[in-house]
C-alpha cells in the first residue's frame, strides 16, 4: 500500500485500541458503582461492546479498501 493507505490502516488499528480502552473504562466505572444487576449498567456495557464491534468492522473495511488490488 501507499503512504496514505498505510497511515489509514495504522490509524484504524489505533482507533480500535482507543475504543476498547473507553469500553474498559465504562465497564470499570459500572462495576465500581454497583455490583448488583441493573438494567442501565447492563445497557451501558452492551453499548460499549457494540462500539468496539463497530470500530473493528470499520478497521476491517479500511484494510479491505487499502489492500484491494
Amino acid at each position: 500500500p501507499g503512504r496514505w493507505q498505510a497511515l489509514a490502516m495504522a490509524a484504524s488499528i489505533l482507533f480500535v485500541f482507543v475504543v476498547e480502552l473507553l469500553n474498559s473504562a465504562v465497564e470499570a466505572i459500572a462495576d465500581a458503582v454497583t455490583v448488583d444487576h441493573h438494567p442501565l449498567v447492563g445497557r451501558a456495557k452492551d453499548l460499549g461492546s457494540a462500539a468496539v464491534m463497530v470500530s473493528l468492522l470499520t478497521a476491517a473495511g479500511v484494510w479491505a479498501v487499502a489492500l484491494w488490488p
